[in-house]
């Protein structure tokens, strides 16, 4: 005799009601999980922040973000040889002069430690995508990013400054271009000054959307960079603000951005989203110093698990629609993706 089947349900359920659904069915197992996975990370969405510092045999790691480091030269040949073994395509560069002036002159020197650096790994690794940072508040003794005035850091003499910084890094060999300072017309000096030297396809990574941030401090004491007097507020943008960032971004998108860059990254999930679903450009987001430390901080006092932490926070970064992550878990993160494949 065949087995009756079971046709009711143990639950009720009208005509007009939708049909129940049973959403777990698809998370029950990794195989089926991995599936219907709608957002995958890959060591191809890294780029790997890296201090650069003058000297030879130097490796110097910041008390506030462990795992990182000053490098002198060598130090970073070797630091970037490792990186592009892991997988990742770029590294970004920031520079430590050993002398500093009211006027960042390090920071356009054709000798620069910058500018040495990016020669050295174009040496040594020439697939390597070289990123450089283009500010001057690294080499300013007051720690602006730009000339200071009075009291007031000045915008268009700034930025004539950023594009002489921005062509030598371009001829020391320079791939990406990377304006952090948040000045207005920034972008639109470099593109020019690019172009007329022969540098028209050196792409300009902006930072158009960059947060007068609470985030930062760690980066301050590895790129020794913190402000003497005041602060950036007046040309980083209000934490309060969403709408001036797509205005930001739009501007810089004229002016001849290439990629777009949101920063920080945690507490403006919501804006990196609405800059991909606005405007559809390569789009990249930074995990910033301070992202990094309380992560740091919270695994080593064991109150987290470190290595999950690391990775949602990355997925979530990338599921709001960055293309990129310039993250200080770079190196980790290619590790643990590596170790699954």
């Amino acid at each position: 005799m065949m087995k009756e089947t079971k046709l009711t349900l143990g639950y009720s359920q009208s005509a007009s009601v939708e049909p129940f659904r049973r959403l777990r069915r698809t998370r029950m197992t990794e195989a089926l999980r991995s599936m219907v996975r709608e957002t995958e990370l890959s060591t191809n969405d890294f780029i790997y922040p890296l201090f650069v510092v003058p000297g030879t045999k130097f490796r110097k790691e910041i008390g506030s973000m462990p795992g990182v480091f000053q490098l002198s030269i060598d130090e970073l040949v070797r630091e970037c040889t490792e990186v592009k073994t892991l997988g990742v395509p770029a590294v970004i560069l920031f520079g430590i002069p050993e002398h500093k002036d009211e006027v960042g002159s390090g920071a356009y020197d054709e000798h620069g430690i910058i500018q040495t650096a990016v020669r050295a790994l174009k040496k040594e690794i020439p697939d390597l995508v070289v990123i450089t940072d283009v500010c001057l508040c690294e080499y300013t003794s007051h720690g602006h990013c730009g000339i200071v005035r009075g009291n007031e850091i000045v915008n268009d003499a700034s930025i004539e400054l950023l594009a002489k910084e921005a062509l030598t890094h371009a001829q020391a060999g320079a791939d990406i271009i990377a304006p952090s300072d948040m000045f207005d017309g920034r972008v639109k000096v470099i593109r020019q000054i690019l172009d007329v030297n022969d540098f028209q396809n050196i792409p300009i990574m902006s930072y158009a959307a960059k947060y007068a941030s609470g985030f930062y401090g760690p980066f301050r004491e590895a790129a020794e960079s913190a402000p003497k007097f005041g602060d950036r507020r007046s040309h980083q943008m209000d934490p309060a603000n969403s709408d001036e960032a797509l205005r930001e971004i739009e501007q810089d998108i004229i002016e001849g951005a290439d990629i777009v860059m949101v920063k920080p990254a945690l507490s403006y999930l919501d804006v990196i989203r609405r800059v991909k679903d606005r405007f559809q450009m390569p789009t990249a987001a930074y995990n910033v110093s301070g992202e990094y430390s309380m992560i740091k901080a919270a695994g080593r006092n064991g109150w987290i698990d470190e290595p999950r932490v690391m990775m949602e926070v990355l997925t979530s970064i990338k599921r709001a629609g960055a293309d990129m992550i310039l993250t200080y878990f770079a190196k980790e993160a290619a590790k643990a993706l590596n170790e699954k494949k």
